[in-house]
């Protein structure tokens, strides 16, 4: 089994968990997920249009930013890219960096309960027990689960 930990959070992440998970990171409570212009580009390839149509088809601005549009869904939003009959991100191999950190982002750091309720993959109990064999938050990025 497979546990990332990443320096200064007191919890783990179990990626196979993601497996069982009916996408609570992809809904819920409204958010932001910022791009870039690289993951524009990255996004509007797979989805084969043009950058400028993916943006006005996909995108909200704020000021000089870029976030991805949510769609209302039964229990709050969800992603306007949630697959919502396979439960999977639709553009998981291109998905935005904000959604691959996850749940390692800066406000689970001093909130770590409410990463327990919101992921099935986070543990918290025993991740000291877990430090050796385990992957780095560095680890995360260059293999997502």
């Amino acid at each position: 089994m497979e546990i990332i930990i990443k320096e200064g959070f007191d919890f783990a992440f179990k990626p196979d968990a993601c497996e069982r998970c009916t996408g609570k990171c992809c809904s819920g409570e409204p958010g932001r997920i910022w791009l870039n212009q690289q993951e524009i580009l990255q996004i509007s390839t797979l989805l084969q249009i043009h950058p400028i149509d993916y943006i006005q088809k996909y995108l909200n601005r704020f000021e000089n930013s870029f976030s991805i549009k949510e769609r209302f869904a039964e229990d709050g939003f969800e992603c306007v890219f949630f697959d919502v009959s396979q439960k999977r991100c639709s553009i998981y191999t291109v998905r935005p960096f904000q959604c691959r950190t996850y749940p390692f982002w800066e406000h689970f750091r001093q909130n770590s309960e409410q990463a327990m309720r919101e992921c099935p993959g986070v543990i918290m109990e025993g991740v000291e027990e877990h430090a050796d064999g385990v992957s780095s938050g560095k680890e995360l990025l260059k293999n997502p689960p």
